[in-house]
């Protein structure tokens, strides 16, 4: 099987080892960065806007880019096989759930998330599209994190929480409450250091 993975950078290597072993034996990047000729032992083959047939993977931290560059691409969802995954939750298109990662009962996650290394996400649980679950960060039961919210590494959110879509929690943060207003939030517990909005962040919890 084929894959291009678009992104060729750190994040975009950990990305092949993963499709390597969902039985990918054909993988390829692009990337912007002329300069770049591989990924690791993959080649670069051409620009991120270069047209391909086969399965896609986007590998881009910043959630807009990840967004413009999924569109209108045959893309494939991607799980670790050392991740531990309930048999009833719903995983959407384009979405890398890494190694050590834990997803439990009743969760839904949406579409061109990124579920890193050793986080958890407990029962019942609705992350919206576009999100990132960074590493060894831990999502409580019944939490619904909104779209293109990025939790930091190694952060907590308690249970039953819910947080607006276009937020940034920072590393080590702990969410004891809900967050409406999109912005930077860090401490514990948290507090919000910088307001904004974000493009098509939206402020509804995914439906």
């Amino acid at each position: 099987m084929k894959l291009t993975i678009i992104g060729a950078s750190g994040h975009g290597k950990v990305v092949a080892d993963i499709a390597r072993l969902n039985g990918y034996d054909a993988i390829e990047f692009l990337d912007d960065d002329e300069k770049l000729t591989t990924c690791g032992e993959y080649p670069v083959v051409g620009r991120t806007d270069r047209p391909v047939d086969n399965d896609v993977f986007v590998a881009i931290g910043n959630a807009d880019i990840r967004e413009r560059l999924s569109k209108g691409r045959n893309l494939v969802t991607l799980i670790h096989p050392k991740a531990v995954i309930a048999d009833d939750i719903e995983i959407g298109e384009g979405t890398v759930v890494m190694a050590g990662a834990v997803i439990n009962t009743g969760t839904r996650i949406g579409k061109s998330c990124i579920v890193n290394t050793s986080s958890s996400i407990d029962h019942d649980c609705l992350v919206g599209d576009f999100c990132h679950i960074s590493v060894g960060s831990h999502l409580c039961g019944t939490i619904v994190v909104g779209n293109k919210t990025w939790i930091g590494a190694g952060a907590t959110v308690s249970n039953n929480v819910n947080i607006c879509g276009g937020c940034m929690i920072g590393a080590g943060a702990v969410v004891i409450k809900d967050i409406k207003i999109q912005g930077t939030y860090v401490g514990v517990p948290v507090k919000m250091i910088s307001k904004y909005n974000l493009t098509g962040g939206g402020t509804a919890p995914p439906g």
